[in-house]
Parts: structure tokens; C-alpha cells; sequence
């Protein structure tokens, strides 16, 4: 394919994308800090991290700013659905599959209340990041997009004008990550639209992780072990009913080794019963408790 045909392809793909779906981004906050994009009728999808409050400004793209509320969140995932009129502004559509390694893509936001359309590649899958509470998300595609100060939040799209991702943040030299519009994302904004916020398990715990817990352990004359350290707890949280104290050091939750802050994240997450036991070590001596979440 000759160059300059290669060029009016991918100007043809960013200004049709612009176009297109131009109407339906929205800038967050007052001074624009992040950016949204219309999801459903009186629903805007963007970053839980664009949030301060359970209200927010958003202006569209004909300098119309509403003030919106929360309709439902996952903060551990970084979303949120936001209520707000939306008038005619067009709902956005997701990608029926991910995006390839190397497909082009366009990226649109509204930082700062002006429009900008970026294009790139995917230059990586399956990357991950962490939420605003600290949780990984897995999952994210990175791409080469450039984004400017307020885009998080914001639409990228493929070739067909199909949204495959959101926005998180910038990676470095260049390089960006979205959160990837796949079957669990999609799944889980459909959640979000009907009101439905996740409640995700906790033990009411402060950790250290396994470095620290190492180090510690070593200084007062304990073996060293794998595992994420009890610095503080939650009187009435799940932890604290169950007789963990601070100082031990949590080694596994149900059937999952715990090494990291990540990997007890991961097994709290993979706990389906109201109960389940944590293998700790208080001292040298290793324990079984039994966790009751209910209460």
C-alpha cells in the first residue's frame, strides 16, 4: 500500500472517530480534571479515580454542564456510572472482542473541556494496574495514544469506532494503559448501569508487605517468612472477631498460598462462603482461624 494512502487511511480513522463520537465525550470536575463518555440515556461512564465526592460537574461537548451524582461504583475497579441528563448525546457501544497486538486505535477525551483525538497502536495485553484502593485490576491493554492532563477516564476505540478500553493512566515513555473493554469489564458495567456497586470482601486489616514482614520478623530474632504482616485492625471487622492481632503474619487464606498484598486480595476475592479459615504465624507458632464475614 503506498504511504500516502496509508496516511489518508489513518487521518480518515481518527477525524471519523472524532466525528462520530465526539458528542458523546464528557469532561469531569470543574476544571476538567478527567474525562467520561455517554454510556446509556442519563448514564456516564468514567474512572472512579475522577471522583471527589458523590457529586460532580460534567460539561459536553456543547459547553452544557449538568451536575451529576453517583449511580453506582466500583472503586476497587476504578469505575463508576454517574447519573446525570444527557440529553442527545449519543450512548457509545463496546467492542464485541480485545483488541490485537499492533491494531491501530483512536483515543478521545475532554480534559480540560477541549476535545482531543489521538491515534496509536497496542503495543502490549494483559497488563495491570492498581485501583484507587490499592486492588489490582488485570487485564489492561497498553497502547501508544497520547494523552494529555485530564483524559483518564476517556474512550479508546478500534478501527471499527467501537470503544475497547478506558483510560487509566500514563505508564511512561510514551506508553499508555486502558482498562480493557472485555467480557468482565462489560459485564461489569452492565452491573453498575442497574445501580447494583460491588461489595468486595475485607478482613478489616492494616498489612505490611512481605519485605517488611521480613525485616521485621528478622529483627526480633524470628525465622523468616512469606506472607503480609498485621500492622493495625479494625475492632469490628471480620479479622478482629476472629482473634488475629497485631504482628501476626497471614500466610494463607482458605486454599491460596498469601505472599503479597496482591495475593491476599486475589484469595479474599476468591472466597464464595460466608466463612473461611486463615493460616497465620504469631510468633513461631503457626494457627488455623476461622473468619466470619457476615457480621
Amino acid at each position: 500500500m503506498p504511504a500516502a494512502t496509508a496516511l489518508n487511511q489513518l487521518e480518515h480513522l481518527i477525524a471519523s472517530t472524532a466525528d462520530t463520537a465526539g458528542g458523546s465525550i464528557v469532561s469531569i470536575g470543574r476544571n476538567g480534571r478527567g474525562t467520561g463518555f455517554v454510556i446509556a440515556a442519563d448514564r456516564v461512564l468514567t474512572s472512579a479515580h475522577n471522583l471527589r465526592d458523590n457529586t460532580v460537574a460534567v460539561t459536553f461537548a456543547d459547553s452544557r454542564t449538568e451536575q451529576a451524582t453517583v449511580h453506582a461504583v466500583d472503586a476497587d475497579g476504578d469505575l463508576v456510572v454517574l447519573a446525570v441528563l444527557t440529553g442527545e448525546a449519543a450512548p457509545l457501544a463496546f467492542a464485541a472482542t480485545v483488541p490485537t497486538l499492533g491494531a491501530a486505535v483512536v483515543a478521545l477525551s475532554r480534559g480540560g473541556h477541549r476535545q482531543r483525538a489521538t491515534l496509536g497502536f497496542v503495543s502490549g495485553l494483559d497488563h495491570a494496574f492498581h485501583g484507587p484502593r490499592g486492588r489490582v485490576v488485570r487485564g489492561s491493554i497498553e497502547h501508544t495514544a497520547p494523552l494529555s492532563r485530564g483524559s483518564s477516564g476517556g474512550p479508546v476505540f478500534d478501527a471499527s469506532g467501537a470503544v475497547v478500553g478506558i483510560n487509566t493512566h500514563r505508564v511512561g515513555d510514551g506508553f499508555y494503559l486502558a482498562r480493557s473493554a472485555d467480557d468482565a469489564m462489560r459485564a461489569r458495567v452492565a452491573d453498575l448501569l442497574e445501580g447494583h456497586s460491588p461489595q468486595r470482601r475485607t478482613l478489616g486489616v492494616a498489612v505490611a508487605p512481605n519485605h517488611v514482614a521480613r525485616q521485621l520478623r528478622h529483627a526480633v530474632g524470628l525465622p523468616e517468612r512469606d506472607g503480609v504482616l498485621v500492622r493495625g485492625l479494625d475492632d469490628a471487622g471480620p479479622a478482629a472477631r476472629a482473634g488475629l492481632l497485631v504482628g501476626d503474619l497471614v500466610v494463607r487464606v482458605g486454599d491460596r498460598t498469601v505472599a503479597t498484598i496482591d495475593d491476599l486480595q486475589g484469595a479474599l476475592e476468591a472466597v464464595t462462603a460466608d466463612t473461611a479459615d486463615i493460616a497465620v504465624v504469631r510468633g513461631n507458632d503457626d494457627l488455623t482461624l476461622r473468619v466470619d464475614f457476615t457480621s
